[in-house]
């Protein structure tokens, strides 16, 4: 039946489309901020998001976009510290082999991480210790979308959506034999050493082959001074004034005191992927395939092992790891439509075949194991006067099993079904948007013999004015829904790579928010600025709350329900302060604030703080010397259980030099990070206590495109 179902679906839905994002924008005429270099692949002018039938998607929608040097020096195994230092983006930095992105406080399935715009179809959203699949190594582009307009990419995405473009799907055909594109680095704090490289063949005319492929690892992280926080090791020295064992006070003493390295976190990632496409001047049609391997360590909660950890042969307990594996194919197509009121189809699907093991003492221990396929249609409108816009229908099946003594999830079926729609109308200055979404979700756990049935509505309206010079102000206002997923639903057991005992809640009922947001970007005569002031009045908040109680020795975490209210400001300036000889000296300043309050006037778990980061750029067509300081608050406003996290600020620097330009470039950059090697700990991850971020780290990396 689900096999007829998921045909029938796919046959419905044929030609579905994949969101255009900033791959179909033209780039913007104006002249930028930053000097650049013509047919330059990865160093080039301001690019403005868009999507199907819209010129400017950002209007509706806060966006950020990592690309060229930006990407590479701030290039990470995981995609969330990657993203960590944009305005309004914190990570969940559970490990250096995980960590998933934190976008306006919200985290966990309220945050879509697409590639190429389909969904990542793995177990991340199930838990902090998921890793996301995808590789930062090998995207060209990274896009993070914040506000209203992120509904047409699913209601999940109620708090923001992460897009990694690649070029494993090519979209033209080179015009030179090869095109090579290379990326390696090496650094001091984690002993890195990776390295990336693709390239792309043209075999006819109008057909192209792509592959590419990288190596990533790294050895146990390098920290500043103790693992723990003083109120951990304080508890841990008591307990070993007060044990009558000699060795047991000994190993809480060894934990107590471990400095200067974070047992159990290396990591080793490689990944290979080709693709396939026709490009031709009515339409086109890609396929790719990709591999993502990965293991990675992930350190415990002090203490688990006496409570209940098991050890190794010996004694020695080796901890836990994560042994990861992806399959994934993608499909992309384009036809266009002539002159009617369409004018373009677009397809875009994505199928994933993942498992991932928990490693306990050598032995496995739970494998999780997820199958699916999404997919999308748009139908792009032909522009009448000043109205253009789209609409679409995206598709999702889902299977996911949990094998293994600690499977704190039932295996279970998800399939959800979307329609939407995005609208705009230009009228002199002014400019209205407007979009909606009505999705259908149905969940299966046949083990409990249990079904439910949602369905949501979603909808925004933005209406903004061009006040000239490049600068635009605007209003948003929307309403969200989100179905509970099943892990939030029925999940019911220990999981010891969280060193939580985790329980669901099957009485969850659709979370919705309402959200108002007034914004202010573009150029303020020689400025580039961003802001956003917001405000989301959320019903029915799903959170993940410690109950203060233990099971199977295990901390006690259940899916809580109420009312909340968040409301935040994000920003970002960027001015020349001066120009002489060929260089130019940037000013740049970035910050974000949320503050998220339950209905009952506690505060929502593992809210980000108050951050700032301010920089200095110098920079010419062949050099760029940046000096940053990245601070955070203190978060001392706190959930029920939850611990206090410091402030701290890092002193960053790095050099880049670029010999070659254009065409083919090459960019060799030298960084050090966090120099006064100070400790410093996320308050959005529910690890922080016992695993600080990374030490002094020097890093040299290379890219080269040819």
């Amino acid at each position: 039946m689900k096999i007829a179902r998921l045909a029938l679906a796919a046959v419905s839905t044929l030609a579905l489309a994949a969101p255009a994002f900033a791959q179909d924008a033209a780039p913007d005429r104006t002249e930028p901020v930053r000097p650049v270099a013509p047919d330059d692949d990865f160093h080039g002018q301001t690019i403005y998001v868009t999507a199907p039938g819209l010129q400017r998607l950002e209007l509706l929608a806060g966006t950020s976009v990592l690309t060229g040097t930006d990407l590479q020096r701030n290039l990470d195994g995981q995609i969330g510290e990657v993203l960590a230092r944009l305005p309004g983006v914190s990570a969940t930095s559970f490990a250096p082999g995980v960590s998933r992105p934190v976008l306006r406080g919200l985290q966990g399935d309220r945050v879509r991480v697409l590639t190429d715009g389909i969904g990542s179809l793995d177990a991340s959203n199930t838990s902090a210790d998921h890793a996301v699949p995808i590789d930062p190594l090998t995207a060209e582009r990274i896009e993070v979308l914040r506000g209203p307009a992120v509904l047409l990419y699913g209601s999940s995405a109620i708090g923001g959506a992460v897009n990694v473009i690649d070029k494993r799907i090519p979209l033209a055909v080179p015009d030179e034999p090869v095109h090579f594109d290379a990326l390696a680095g090496l650094d001091t704090a984690y002993d890195l050493r990776e390295g990336g490289a693709s390239i792309d063949v043209p075999l006819a005319s109008r057909l192209v082959f792509h592959a590419d492929g990288s190596y990533r690892k790294t050895d146990d992280v390098r920290i500043p001074g103790y693992a723990l926080v003083p109120s951990l090791r304080e508890d841990l020295l008591a307990e070993a004034d007060a044990a009558d064992d000699a060795g047991e006070a000994a190993e809480l003493r060894e934990v107590a005191n471990q400095r200067g390295t974070l047992p159990h976190s290396a990591t080793e990632t490689w990944s290979a992927g080709a693709g396939l496409a026709w490009i031709g001047d009515k339409g086109s049609l890609g396929i790719s395939a990709g591999w993502y391997d990965t293991t990675y360590g992930i350190s415990e909660r002090p203490g688990a092992e006496e409570e209940g950890g098991e050890e190794a042969e010996g004694g020695e307990h080796e901890g836990v790891a994560i042994d990861l594996h992806q399959f994934r194919a993608g499909l992309r197509g384009t036809l266009d439509l002539g002159s009617g009121f369409f004018s373009q189809a677009r397809t875009r699907w994505g199928y994933s075949d993942y498992k991932h093991a928990e490693i306990e003492g050598g032995e496995v221990g739970t494998t999780f194991l997820v199958d699916g396929v999404e997919g999308r249609l748009e139908l792009v409108q032909n522009q009448r006067g000043g109205w253009s816009g789209s609409i679409g229908a995206q598709y999702l099946h889902r299977n996911f099993e949990a094998i293994g003594e600690e499977a704190f999830v039932p295996p279970n079926t998800t399939d959800q079904f979307g329609l939407f729609t995005l609208q705009e109308i230009e009228f002199g200055p002014w400019r209205a948007q407007a979009g909606g979404r009505y999705e259908h979700t149905d969940t299966t756990v046949a083990s409990l013999g249990i079904q439910r049935d949602f369905d949501t509505f979603s909808g925004a309206l933005g209406l903004s004015r061009d006040l000239g010079g490049g600068l635009t102000a605007g209003v948003n206002g929307s309403r969200s829904e989100r179905a509970p997923t099943t892990e939030e639903l029925y999940a019911n057991g220990p999981h010891v790579a969280t060193q939580q005992f985790e329980v669901g809640n099957p009485d969850l009922t659709k979370e919705g928010a309402w959200g108002l947001e007034g914004y202010l970007r573009g150029r303020a005569g020689p400025a580039e600025l961003s802001l956003s002031v917001y405000k989301n009045w959320f019903e029915n908040f799903v959170y993940l709350q410690d109950l203060g109680t233990l099971e199977d020795a295990l901390p006690v975490y259940r899916q809580l329900q109420q009312d909340a209210d968040f409301i935040g400001i994000e920003g970002e300036v960027t001015v020349p302060v001066w120009r002489g000889g060929g260089w130019t000296l940037l000013a740049n300043a970035k910050g974000d604030y949320v503050r998220a309050t339950l209905a009952d006037g506690s505060p929502v778990p593992r809210i980000p703080p108050l951050s700032l980061l301010g920089a200095l750029e110098l920079q010419s067509s062949r050099w760029e010397a940046r000096a940053e300081v990245e601070w955070y608050d203190k978060q001392d406003r706190l959930a029920t259980l939850e611990t206090p996290t410091d402030g701290f600020a890092f002193i960053n620097a790095s050099v880049a030099w670029k010999p070659l330009r254009g065409s083919e470039n090459f960019t060799l950059m030298l960084q050090a990070n966090n120099l006064f090697d100070v400790e410093g700990r996320r308050h959005a991850s529910f690890t922080k206590d016992f695993v600080p971020l990374a030490g002094r780290n020097v890093k040299l990396t290379a890219r080269l495109s040819l």
